[in-house]
């Protein structure tokens, strides 16, 4: 009888509502949503790249873009499309954003991860923040408060507003911030938005060098640009960071951040 009960109870338990890259995942208890995309190819426990649009964006657009369910399947990675909270993120110093408004961001984040993990087999240990214009604020902005919660970070022509922290209150982590000399968008020495200001990319990659206890950066080649500036430390327990740069403006490629994402997953 107590088999034939639990039987009972699990055809009427209920289960998660499905979702995935055509569907919105609610968070729960929030009314925040994302979106996810799982290679068919992939078994056992699988890592995952966690992708923030730009302004205005969603994660539907995200999710629509081939180039990143291409890169999932060559990587064999889950790509997670956040949605961000209405138009934008919630970032400190942003226009018409309070102070400290990032924590809103953190606890939708990890709620994101916690819900991922309950439909799918993750890897916890392969996480990777990524994102574009706002969305590489919004990455920066997880460096700084979420840094022990991912494998590594690859914020793309975007950084904090200003002023850029002095420090962050997570612990240092693998990054890789990728960038366009010409961009004129999110310049790398940030530009004024109406009462507030864009921050300077340098700067922040100053902080966060400072902040990992890294040396001083050093000049190498970047296969898919002009160069990089590498800090890295063999015995430190970040990987290692990285500024790259490319000769173009405000523009995205796939192709550039999965490299960014191997080198992370390689230890640099």
């Amino acid at each position: 009888m107590r088999h034939v009960l639990a039987a009972l109870l699990a055809l009427t338990a209920t289960p998660a509502p499905a979702c995935g890259p055509d569907t919105d995942c609610s968070v729960p208890g929030g009314d925040r949503t994302y979106r996810y995309y799982m290679p068919e190819s992939v078994e056992g426990p699988v890592g995952a790249f966690f992708h923030a649009h730009g302004y205005r964006g969603s994660a539907n657009g995200a999710m629509r873009n081939a180039a990143l369910r291409e890169m999932a399947d060559r990587l064999g990675m889950a790509f997670i499309a956040m949605n961000a909270d209405a138009d934008d993120w919630n970032l400190a110093h942003r226009p018409r954003e309070p102070d400290q408004a990032e924590a809103r961001e953190y606890e939708y984040v990890a709620a994101v991860i916690d819900d991922v993990a309950g439909r799918i087999d993750l890897d916890r240990e392969r996480l990777i923040a990524t994102g574009f214009s706002a969305g590489g604020m919004m990455t920066w902005t997880l460096a700084c408060g979420m840094g022990e919660t991912f494998a590594g970070f690859v914020p793309y022509a975007g950084t904090f507003w200003a002023p850029v922290p002095e420090s962050c209150p997570s612990p240092p982590a693998t990054l890789i911030h990728i960038h366009g000399l010409q961009d004129t968008t999110v310049p790398l020495e940030g530009r004024p938005i109406g009462q507030t200001r864009q921050g300077s990319v340098i700067e922040a990659f100053r902080m966060y060098v400072a902040h990992s206890g890294m040396p001083d950066p050093t000049q190498t080649g970047f296969p898919h640009g002009e160069g990089c500036l590498v800090s890295m430390d063999p015995g430190a327990s970040t990987g290692g960071l990285a500024l790259c740069v490319f000769d173009g403006g405000h523009s995205y490629s796939t192709t550039r951040v999965e490299w960014a994402i191997e080198q992370i997953l390689e230890g640099l």
